[in-house]
Order: structure tokens, then C-alpha cells, then sequence
């Protein structure tokens, strides 16, 4: 192993034991993994890790990620021998309520853990995208002479996150942009859940990752050859062109006499007497249990010495370049806050009513305006910026990380992961852009960045059937309703060039969650004043004459126009209606009683709702009396208007809707 090999065979072994009784104790788990990945987690630790356990969100420190997030207890372990805020009661309630350890690692939750990881494939993605930010903020910060932004990315993969169809279009992209910082080590036990990895795969990973322009290195002993490891670690250092896939041989549950090699040590608790044989064959007592010997926390404190260290320099250095760059250090301060200097959106546009415009036309217009101001507002598209409209002046984002504009691909899920990858890392305001309808394609990743408040905005076009002739394959019917099921996602649909200015507002304003704005492929005329309260998810346009309606007509994004018109034509009627923009359901369900009811009168029971997606979900603001115009169906191949008429989304149906609401109270 190396000239210290008690020493580091107790730490490994530390490790390994921490584990198994974790996983044991809460009789539930994964104790494969840390068995088998102990020596490589050592090794990058002990000896390259560069982090401070006693400030966890020090900005240029190394990133870690655990993308075989299944294999949390050599995570945990490894925090807490590493000296973090970890101590370990937490890893005896193991995947118990209320226990900073749970199943699977999380990142707003556990001090040293950088990604939210479990979902394979996802993890892996995230330090590409952990990457590219470090790459971003070294070329918008560092200058000659100063370097504060200089660290590596690293990630733990394994079978399941090598074969997931989100990690291989996130490796093709680190291979293209030659992301040299970027170190995965490849957990190649060759065994998943069910048994064998043959079972599905048979293809040579390594030579697949070096087609993608990766340095791929090879440890044939990866459960004891420590010092193979560390070379392979430091091959992969000196490679700045390159990312580096080391491909580590391990035995998965490494030590257990009966489960070793097989896949009955991937996702069941190795059993009391199987753990106590495990023990015994790794020379420990059996009956000792969460055992952390002194010499072994000593020698893992050195990871703690050497982060603190490398901390201290790296403050001095910082407040040297502070001293030079103090406009810089304003930027630098605000960027690592979330926040938003003096002045941001003082060029947003504003547009006059009588104008006409799509709003994904606005967004790409307030997108312009922001980014001399917000420079770290930073991303890209899935091979549609033309389209999105959310290509920015700067150049492409590429090898020397200067440009502004990220070439995602077709790569829609990956595109999400990276950019949580980069919210996780910090320092830049992530959005990814692409049509609406594929949505889908990154929905995990969507997930993952509201379960973790990850400042992340979507620029989602082509927002209904108003996209026209593509087709029902390319117009969203389902999917306001669906991401509005998300916990934590804002969806915004704003009506107009104004509303979709204030919901660029939101999104840059807003630090503890995603932000979703769903745009309009076709024109829309301008019916919001230029300060529409957007932040209170729904408000009153245009009053009924008189002050006083006897229905209410609630639309979004392009259907507000329509409604519009339709209470234009009701007045002829002799029917007072009043129009509410409710571009965010889930910001106006956070508004108070007394607003919502300003807004919505309970008096006023006659509501018709009026949106080019499907009616589930309406009948909670129109109520039992309410209407709801909408589309219960796919789409077709024809141009927009067409498909408005066709399908029922008119003045003439919410007129007929109305009168039917009306009816009903």
C-alpha cells in the first residue's frame, strides 16, 4: 500500500467497518459500495482532496461528488473521520427521521456533501457541470497575478451511473469543452442490483469514455493497491486538456466472506452474523462497533490540516486581489451571495400597449439587457438558442471558458443536471433553454433542483398548440399542469412582454428555488403595465365597468388576450366581467387570505378559467360553479390560429362558458 500501510489499512478498514454497522444498524442500505470503494475514497481524500472541514462552502475549495449516492455511509464516514460537523450519533441514526444521514446523500442538508445524488447518472452530470462553472468564474475573476478561483472537480461513479443515458450526454459535453479539472474514479465492480453488469452492458466503458475525448487510466487492484490509485490521481492532475475517467477494478462488498463479488451485497444489509465475519476477516473485533481507533482519526485529521492551510492562503490572496479589483470583488461578493449588484436591471426594457410581440422575442430582449449587468447570469440551450431567443452578446462558452453562451446540444437531460451541477458549485445564476414540450426530457433534474432550492431558471418556449404546424409530437398540453405538481418549481406564464420582464425579475431575485418561464412562440399584444405585480402570482388587469363583476375570467400566458376580448364583447351583453393575469399558481396560492380574495371574490361565484392545456387542476380556482375552457386532448399539424379556432380555445367558447357559469349560480 505505501510505507504507512497499518496506518492507512486502519483508516481504509475505518471506513469500510463505520459502514456496514450503519447500514446494519438501520437495517437498510447499501454496504457494497463502501466495502469495495474505501481504497479510492481514501486516496482522493487523504491524499489530493483539498477541502476545510471547518468552513464547508469555502468557495475555491475541491468538489467531491458521490454520484453512486446509493454508497452515502462511506460519504458519511468519510465527513466524519475528515473533522466536519458530522458527529457519530449522526451515523449511528443512519437513515432515520430527523438525522443529518439519510438514505441517500443531500446537499442542503448535510455539511461536506456538494450534490443531491441517488437518482443514478445524476451525480455525474453535476460535476460536469461543477466543472464548468469553476472554468467560467477562473476566466471572469482571476487576472495576472491573482488566482482565486483554481480547484478541482471529482466524482465516484459506478455501473449504474456509467450506463444512465443522462451521464453519457454529460461526458460527451466534458470530453468537447476538454474539461481538465474534472476527475471521475469508476467504481468497476462489474456487478449491479439484480447480479451481473453482463446482464445489460458488455461494451468496453473505458474505450467509450476516451471516444468522448476523456484521458482514461486503469488501477487493475483497486481493494488494496493504494498507491496505484494515488498515481492514477496525479496523472489525471497533470492532464489540463483533458477530463480524466480512472477506471478503479474493485470487489463490491470486499471482505465479507459470503456476499463479496456478488450482488447480495449491493442493497441489503449484510446481516449480523455476516457482519461480524466481515469484521473478523478484515481484522477487526467483532463485536466492536462504530469503532473509530485514535490513530486512525489522526491520520485522517491531516485532511483537515492541509484544507485549513490551503484555506489561509487562499484568504490572503483573495484580499490581495480585493485590494487590486475592488469592482471585481463587488461582482464577487454579489455572485457568491445569489445576489444582484446596484443597478441590475436598470436597461430592462419596457414595451407600450399596442404593441405586439412573442414573449420568448421579450425574454431574448430583457436576457440582453441583463447580461452586461449580471455576468454570472450564465448558460445555455439544447441546440435552440436561435429559436429561445437566449443567445447573448460574449461568444461560445468553449475550451478557454470565455464565452458567455453554453452550446448544450441535443442533450436536453443532461442540460439540466449540468446546471444544477453549477448551482450546487455556486458563483453563477444556471439557466438552460429549450421548447416547452421537452420539458420532459429533464424532468429528474427539474425535480432535483427544487428538492434542493437550487436557483436554476428555465427558459421553456413554444409554450401550447400556438406553436402551430410541428404538431401535436411538439405542443405542450400537459406540462404547465404537471410541473405544478413540483413542490418548489414557480412556473410563470406570463400574458405579454411586461409580464415576462417581471418574471426575469423574479427569476434573478429569487435564491431558494428554480424558476420556470413558459413562452410564447407567436406574437402577443402588450395588455400588462410595465410594473405587473408578476411576484404576486395573479392580479387584476382590466375591472369590470362599474367596479363590481359578476364573473370573473382568469387566464394565462396567451390566453389573456382572448379574455380580454371576451369581456370586451360581454359588456355589450350586459355582463360585468373582470380579467385576472394569473401568471404563477404557486405564487399566488402564497399570498394572503385577503389578497387572494381581492383578487378571486368568494361572492363571485361564477369564474371561467381560460388556458391552452389541460383542465385538470382548474376546478381549485373556478370552484363548483366554474368553468373551464381548455384542452383535453393532443394537438394537430396546422398553423396556430387554426388550432385555436379548431380545438375551442376562443372568445366565442369563453363567451359560451360564461354564460354557462352564470347559469350554474
Amino acid at each position: 500500500m505505501s510505507a504507512t500501510d497499518d496506518v492507512t489499512r486502519l483508516a481504509i478498514d475505518t471506513l469500510r467497518t463505520l459502514s456496514i454497522d450503519a447500514v446494519q444498524q438501520a437495517n437498510s442500505g447499501h454496504p457494497g459500495l463502501p466495502l469495495g470503494a474505501a481504497p479510492m475514497a481514501y486516496t482522493l481524500w487523504q491524499r489530493h482532496l483539498v477541502v476545510d472541514p471547518t468552513a464547508p462552502m469555502w468557495p475555491d475549495r475541491d468538489r467531491f461528488v458521490l454520484s453512486a449516492g446509493h454508497g452515502s455511509m462511506l460519504l458519511y464516514a468519510l465527513l466524519h473521520t475528515a473533522g466536519y460537523d458530522l458527529p457519530l450519533d449522526e451515523l449511528k441514526h443512519f437513515r432515520q427521521w430527523g438525522s443529518r444521514t439519510p438514505g441517500h446523500p443531500e446537499w442542503h442538508l448535510t455539511p461536506g456533501v456538494e450534490s443531491t445524488t441517488g437518482p443514478l447518472g445524476q451525480g455525474h452530470a453535476n460535476a460536469v457541470g461543477m466543472a464548468i462553472a469553476e472554468r467560467y468564474l477562473a476566466t471572469l475573476f482571476n487576472r495576472p497575478g491573482h488566482t482565486i478561483v483554481d480547484h478541482h472537480t471529482y466524482a465516484l461513479v459506478s455501473d449504474g451511473d456509467v450506463v444512465e443515458g443522462v451521464a453519457q450526454e454529460a461526458a460527451s459535453l466534458a470530453g468537447h469543452l476538454g474539461l481538465g479539472k474534472l476527475i471521475c474514479l469508476y467504481d468497476d465492480n462489474q456487478i449491479t442490483l439484480d447480479g451481473p453488469a453482463s446482464l445489460a452492458m458488455s461494451e468496453d466503458v473505458a474505450a467509450r469514455y476516451a471516444a468522448m475525448g476523456w484521458q482514461v487510466l486503469r488501477v487493475d487492484d483497486g481493494d488494496r493497491d493504494v498507491d496505484a490509485i494515488d498515481r492514477a490521481i496525479r496523472e489525471a492532475k497533470a492532464d489540463t486538456a483533458r477530463p480524466s475517467m480512472i477506471c478503479v477494478r474493485t470487489t463490491i462488498g470486499f471482505g465479507s466472506p459470503k456476499k463479496a463479488g456478488t450482488s447480495g451485497a449491493h442493497g441489503s444489509p449484510l446481516g449480523k452474523d455476516e457482519v461480524a465475519a466481515t469484521k473478523k476477516a478484515l481484522g477487526w473485533d467483532p463485536e466492536a462497533h462504530f469503532l473509530v481507533p485514535d490513530a486512525a482519526r489522526e491520520h485522517m485529521g491531516a485532511i483537515k490540516q492541509r484544507g485549513v492551510a490551503a484555506h489561509a492562503a487562499w484568504r490572503a490572496r483573495f484580499e490581495a486581489w480585493r485590494t487590486a479589483h475592488p469592482e471585481l470583488a463587488a461582482q464577487w461578493d454579489a455572485a457568491q451571495q445569489g445576489g444582484l449588484v446596484a443597478g441590475w436591471d436598470a436597461a430592462m426594457p419596457t414595451w407600450k400597449e399596442g404593441e405586439s410581440l412573442a414573449t420568448r422575442t421579450a425574454s431574448g430582449k430583457c436576457m440582453v439587457a441583463l447580461a452586461p449587468r449580471v455576468p454570472w447570469l450564465f448558460g445555455g440551450d439544447a441546440d435552440l438558442g436561435g429559436s429561445t431567443k437566449t443567445i447573448v452578446p460574449g461568444g461560445d462558452f468553449d475550451r478557454t471558458g470565455a464565452g458567455r453562451n453554453l452550446r448544450f446540444g441535443v442533450r436536453e437531460h443532461a442540460m439540466g443536471a449540468i446546471c444544477n451541477g453549477m448551482a450546487y458549485h455556486g458563483g453563477v445564476r444556471a439557466f438552460a433553454s429549450t421548447f416547452f414540450v421537452f420539458s420532459d426530457y429533464m424532468r429528474p433534474a427539474v425535480r432535483l433542483a427544487a428538492l434542493n432550492h437550487l436557483p436554476v431558471t428555465y427558459v421553456w418556449t413554444h409554450d401550447s398548440v400556438g406553436l402551430g404546424e410541428d404538431g401535436p409530437t411538439h405542443q405542450p398540453v400537459e406540462h404547465l399542469m404537471s410541473l405544478r405538481a413540483m413542490p418548489g418549481l414557480w412556473v410563470v406564464r406570463p400574458a405579454d412582454a411586461n409580464e415576462t420582464a417581471a418574471a426575469w425579475r423574479l427569476a434573478l431575485e429569487r435564491t431558494d428555488g428554480p424558476v420556470a418561464l413558459v413562452l410564447s412562440r407567436q406574437d402577443l399584444p402588450v395588455v400588462a403595465p410595465a410594473a405587473a405585480p408578476v411576484n404576486r402570482g395573479a392580479y387584476v388587469l382590466r375591472e369590470a365597468d362599474g367596479g363590481v363583476p359578476s364573473v370573473v375570467l382568469v387566464a394565462t400566458g396567451s390566453e389573456v388576450a382572448l379574455a380580454l376580448e371576451a369581456q370586451r364583447q360581454l359588456v355589450g351583453m350586459g355582463i360585468a366581467a373582470r380579467v385576472v393575469s394569473m401568471p404563477c399558481w404557486e405564487l399566488f396560492a402564497a399570498q394572503d387570505a385577503a389578497y387572494r380574495e381581492r383578487v378571486l371574490p368568494p361572492s363571485v361565484r361564477a369564474r371561467v378559467a381560460v388556458e391552452a392545456g389541460v383542465t385538470f387542476g382548474w376546478g381549485d380556482i373556478v370552484g363548483a360553479h366554474g368553468k373551464v375552457v381548455g384542452l383535453d386532448r393532443f394537438g394537430a399539424s396546422a398553423p396556430g390560429e387554426v388550432l385555436y379556432e379548431q380545438l375551442g380555445i376562443s372568445v366565442e367558447a369563453v363567451i359560451a362558458a360564461t354564460r354557462a357559469a352564470l347559469a350554474s349560480t
